[in-house]
């Protein structure tokens, strides 16, 4: 085990404070075992952003894990113990702890694993050298497969042969194009020998489900700008594999956009300025979701005027159809179009339905009501009620 002397946990961090999941820790080693925070708590807490579900792994099986957790009195749940996860549940809060592991067999989607005592191969059945961090109790980082510079360099490695992490399960694709747009240096590009091993690996992207790669793609197009890994996606053939048909030219005018105006970045939106093939099945979108993207993408290349999409849909729809609209045209807004946009958002139809009965009933009661609101609407919301009940 590689204990690093130079870097520790920032003591303020949330999880290390948190006194039920030290009691935990306490619970473990007093039983005579090592037990770590590890992933993606520790990659967080070391860059400073925000913090990630905290997962903890340990040498003891998963037996002794809940025999020690009973014995002090914490509620113990089996949720994985065929691979080695156990949830301890400790001042009402679940925590996850998994026995370290080395694979057995793998074939691209699933893993046979054993358990083991070394750190190292627990460490190697992970995806990237930094999130192969872990750190103790008391915040002392462990790295056994010398992932800290990596970190430091927010730099995107697979551990050892890229090839072989890709084969263990090729959702790891997905993840080093999401990793480098959340974590990277940009700057610096990316890491060619994953590139490679990417390249020649698509073929394996046939074998994951839509769901899996929707909650990919979902994360990815959130990050603050995933449009250089998206490019590098569509260099390595990724993203034609997954969405063909799409085009990525545009998502960087839209994010810088998105900076200019200062907007709310919106995953759907830069979903449906990359275009493609059928997205709601081959990523598998919600209802919501897809209806979302649909009434995106009709009002964002043609659709009604953005107030009348305001009044209709609200604010943020609109908002996000004049980005789209704006980067087809390659030009920036006049901003005042944000204050119409928020100004028309909030406009009441000044008629009832109660205001045409009895002259209207039945069905020529709906269509008069949505003629006349569509009058008010054309308009610009500035006939009155009195004035609306005397058109023909």
């Amino acid at each position: 085990m590689v204990k690093s002397n130079d870097i520790v946990i920032p003591p303020g961090t949330s999880w290390l404070m948190d006194k039920d999941a030290q009691a935990v820790c306490r619970v473990i080693q007093e039983g005579g075992y090592q037990i770590f925070y590890v992933g993606g708590c520790v990659r967080n807490a070391l860059l400073g952003v925000a913090d990630s579900d905290v997962d903890m792994s340990t040498d003891a099986l998963p037996e002794k894990v809940m025999q020690l957790a009973g014995d002090a009195g914490m509620k113990a749940i089996p949720t994985g113990i065929d691979h080695g996860t156990v949830t301890v549940v400790a001042g009402g809060k679940p925590f996850e702890i998994t026995t370290f592991r080395r694979d057995v067999q793998t074939d691209g989607r699933r893993a046979v694993v054993a358990f083991s005592k070394d750190i190292a191969d627990d460490a190697r059945r992970r995806d990237f050298t930094m999130n192969a961090l872990y750190c103790d109790a008391l915040g002392n980082v462990f790295d056994p497969l010398s992932g800290l510079p990596d970190l430091l360099a927010r730099r995107i490695r697979f551990i050892e042969d890229p090839a072989a992490r890709i084969q263990e399960d090729y959702l790891r694709i997905l993840r080093f194009f999401r990793f480098s747009a959340w974590f990277g240096d940009q700057q610096e590009g990316f890491d060619v020998d994953a590139l490679a091993a990417i390249s020649s690996n698509t073929h394996g992207l046939e074998t994951l489900s839509a769901e899996r790669v929707g909650q990919e793609m979902t994360k990815l197009l959130a990050a603050p700008d995933p449009a250089p890994a998206v490019a590098a996606m569509r260099q390595t053939g990724v993203l034609h594999a997954l969405l063909p048909g799409s085009d990525d030219r545009w998502l960087a005018v839209l994010v810088h956009m998105e900076g200019v105006l200062g907007l709310d970045l919106s995953w759907l939106t830069r979903l449906a300025v990359l275009g493609g093939d059928d997205p709601a099945v081959r990523l598998r979108l919600s209802k919501a979701d897809n209806k979302q993207l649909a009434l995106l993408r009709e009002a964002g290349f043609s659709g009604p005027p953005l107030p009348e999409l305001a009044y209709r849909h609200g604010a943020e729809m609109a908002q996000q159809a004049l980005l789209l609209r704006s980067v087809l045209a390659e030009s920036l807004p006049d901003l005042s179009v944000l204050e119409t946009i928020l100004e028309a958002s909030t406009k009441v139809f000044p008629l009832k339905a109660a205001d045409l009965m009895p002259a209207f009933s039945g069905p020529a009661l709906g269509q008069r009501l949505k003629r006349l609101e569509q009058a008010w609407v054309n308009s610009g919301f500035a006939l009155s009620r009195t004035e609306l009940l005397q058109l023909p």
